[in-house]
Formats: structure tokens, sequence, C-alpha cells
């Protein structure tokens, strides 16, 4: 297979984005992220401020306690008054997303980017999680967080995570069906885990392509 797209989905503390960019150096492929934010920004017309306000990385706010809305995919017009809504910047990011998908081989971090690219037969999504001992241990060495506080901004961002997930897919963020890969960081290690995948892909696509 020419194109090769690897989704990571990943508990706060995880390493999960670290893994990603490894893993993208290893393949020489580019590693997307908030990177999707400027692209959406620049296909749609609509102010990169828009997108990060509903981006997951923002405080919980009362959108996901109204419905859930699980993307289909449509676009809306700019003519609509919901041209602007939360449900149509999720549609311009799932635009991108496709997009990279259909020209390039890459690794793309978040963004429900599983979901949004579960019938492509080129992609390989990945959760990568750890023990709640072993993120904090992450969190507090990398500096992100004051060790009083790390415990609870971890339950809170891996919350965040979960419901924004849920809102626009209407699945379980850490449900293992949702993935082809479900990895323990701690228990193999960043480096061991760009390898599992690199394996993974390696057995999936080329070794099976090899027997055709």
């Amino acid at each position: 297979m020419d194109k090769v797209v690897v989704t990571i989905a990943r508990q706060y503390g995880s390493g999960g984005k670290t893994i990603g960019t490894m893993l993208a150096k290893e393949m020489g492929v580019p590693v997307y992220n908030r990177e999707i934010l400027k692209l959406a920004s620049e296909d749609s017309g609509i102010n990169e401020t828009l997108f990060n306000q509903v981006d997951e990385k923002l405080k919980q706010t009362t959108l996901f306690g109204i419905m859930r809305r699980e993307y289909r995919g449509e676009l809306i017009p700019p003519e609509s008054d919901d041209f602007l809504s939360n449900q149509n910047l999720f549609n311009y990011q799932a635009k991108v997303i496709k997009g990279l998908a259909e020209t390039e081989s890459c690794v793309i971090i978040g963004r429900c980017a599983d979901y949004i690219l579960r019938d492509y037969p080129n992609v390989v999504s990945v959760f990568i999680h750890a023990p709640e001992d072993y993120c904090r241990i992450q969190a507090i060495e990398r500096g992100s967080q004051n060790p009083r506080d790390v415990d609870r901004f971890i339950q809170k961002t891996d919350k965040r995570r979960a419901e924004y997930y849920r809102y626009y897919t209407g699945h379980v963020w850490n449900d293992a069906r949702n993935y082809d890969l479900c990895l323990n960081s701690e228990r193999l290690g960043f480096e061991g885990c760009v390898r599992a995948i690199r394996d993974y892909i390696r057995i999936r696509f080329e070794e099976r392509n090899g027997e055709s």
C-alpha cells in the first residue's frame, strides 16, 4: 500500500504525542495535531480562533451536556446560519483529515481521526494508555503541571477528551473496539510502542500484499 496513515488517541501523560512524533520521524512522514486547525481555517475561510474555541484541549463547556451530534460528513454552506456552528467547524477539520488520508502518508494525533477515517483501508488506529501513576510521573517530569494539581488535571483532561469524542462520534473514547492497537506505554516504553506500530504496519500491509 502506497499511503499509510496512523491515527493516535492517547491518555494524558501516556506519551502518545511523543510516540506519534517519533513514529512519524521513523516513517519519514509529517505529523499533524493542531496543524489541522490551521488547515481547516484555510480551507473554510473561517478564522482559526473559532476552531480553537471547540478544540478538545479547552475547558469543558455546556456543549457536551446539551446533545450529541454524531459526525455525518456533511458540510454546511456559507449562506446557512449554522456555517460557524461547532458542528460545521468539526466537519471542516474532518474534511482536512480525509484529504490527508487520501493524498499522503502521515501520523494524525487526536481530532477523532480514528473515527473519521474508520472506513479507510490504509489507516491504522492506535490508542496509547498507561497506569495512573505512570501518567502522573510523566506529567511531572515534563514540567507540564504542578505536582499538587497533576492528578486533577489528568482526570479533567481525559474527561474532556472522552466527552469531545462521544459528542462527535457517539462512541466511547477509550473503548478498545474503536482501535486496531491499544498499547501500554509503561510496559513497552516509547520506542517499544513505535516498534509495535511499525511491526503491525509491516504485517498488515507489506507481508499480506507480498502473499497475494
